[in-house]
């Protein structure tokens, strides 16, 4: 019989003793790490792996190139209300300016010129177009609509790159924008086919002055040559008479010779030598990279269309009239990233290598 507490409640049983075959079951010590200790030093390794991270990317943000917004301080333009660009006036295709005011010039060049200004933050109301001579573009010296001689920001003028120009000082080359090469223009009933600057020996040729195509037509010949500053002028005298034939290189020739209705004929020489066009930012070496990163995002995002529409435009319709010459180059050339600081996440456009030129 169980006896009742005092209480009037249940007796709670007795705890019965293991008897002496009951097996104790094994419980495993506490672990010598503890879970916040390892949790701890998880936390630490991540936050020194942090601070690394954000020391080498503060290290790199300090010491690395220039940002685009650096750039735009460096080269002056924070302060600059209008961007001033020399650029042909007479060549047909590429620049030629209609009538008078800013904005009457149209063309390639024109185009590749409102590309770059519009990375640039410059709308086109605000880009102020001047008629630059070949021999005034190392020396970025144009002129205004009062004929006065003033300085230009960027020279976007059929400018090919060189040696003795890339070591001017005063010369500061972008990329090339366009590749073409040099060519020879005659009146159409000129008898045969001209395969070489050597043909031109004892005519009478007309070129541009200081230009890459008068070099190597002394080089190539004893013809009687005139330097012109104006291709307009050549291929007026090719017209009157007073020339034989005309050469420069044929992106330039070819708006001539489309205009002429057949009255001209185009030939092409086969010099291997490529003319690279390039804009000439001069001493300022930020407004060169700040070029140089438009020529990159034009070549590289595939949503931008700026150039080939440039091209499609105003080359495209000049081909027709000159058969069988390489007029230019149909693809933007490439171009490769300019140092400019950017942080790791924010986006960036494929980089392709270059082929050698």
């Amino acid at each position: 019989m169980t006896e009742e507490p005092a209480d009037g409640g249940t007796r709670a049983e007795e705890p019965t003793a293991p008897s002496e075959d009951y097996e104790v079951p094994f419980v495993s010590p506490e672990p010598v790490r503890p879970r916040r200790v390892r949790r701890f030093r998880l936390a630490a390794w991540v936050a020194l792996i942090l601070a690394a991270v954000v020391v080498g990317v503060s290290v790199m943000w300090v010491n690395g190139p220039p940002t685009e917004a650096e750039l735009r301080e460096q080269a002056g333009l924070f302060n600059k209300d209008r961007l001033r660009i020399g650029v042909k006036a007479d060549t047909p295709g590429i620049a030629l300016q209609e009538q008078a005011g800013r904005r009457a010039f149209k063309g390639f060049d024109i185009q590749i010129a409102y590309m770059i200004a519009a990375d640039l933050g410059y709308r086109p109301d605000k880009v102020d177009f001047l008629a630059i001579e070949t021999e005034d573009r190392a020396r970025m010296q144009a002129l205004d609509a009062n004929g006065r001689f003033v300085g230009v920001d960027l020279v976007v003028a059929t400018f090919s790159v060189t040696r003795a120009r890339q070591e001017d000082p005063g010369v500061g080359f972008s990329t090339p924008y366009l590749f073409t090469e040099q060519s020879v223009v005659t009146r159409s009933d000129y008898p045969g086919k001209i395969t070489s600057l050597g043909q031109l020996e004892g005519k009478k040729v007309c070129t541009l002055g200081t230009s890459t195509s008068e070099s190597e037509l002394e080089k190539a010949t004893k013809a009687a040559v005139t330097a012109k500053n104006l291709v307009s002028d050549c291929v007026a005298g090719l017209k009157d008479g007073e020339f034989d034939a005309v050469t420069t290189d044929a992106a330039i020739l070819a708006g001539f010779v489309a205009e002429a209705g057949g009255a001209l004929r185009h030939h092409d020489i086969a010099l291997e030598k490529t003319e690279m066009w390039a804009v000439n930012a001069g001493p300022n070496k930020a407004l060169r990279t700040l070029v140089d990163l438009a020529l990159y995002r034009s070549y590289a995002d595939p949503q931008d269309q700026r150039w080939e529409q440039a091209y499609q435009t105003y080359i495209d319709p000049l081909l027709s009239a000159s058969p069988n010459v390489n007029v230019a180059q149909a693809e933007q050339p490439c171009a490769l990233p300019p140092p400019v600081r950017r942080w790791p996440w924010e986006r960036t456009l494929p980089v392709r290598d270059c082929p050698s030129r």
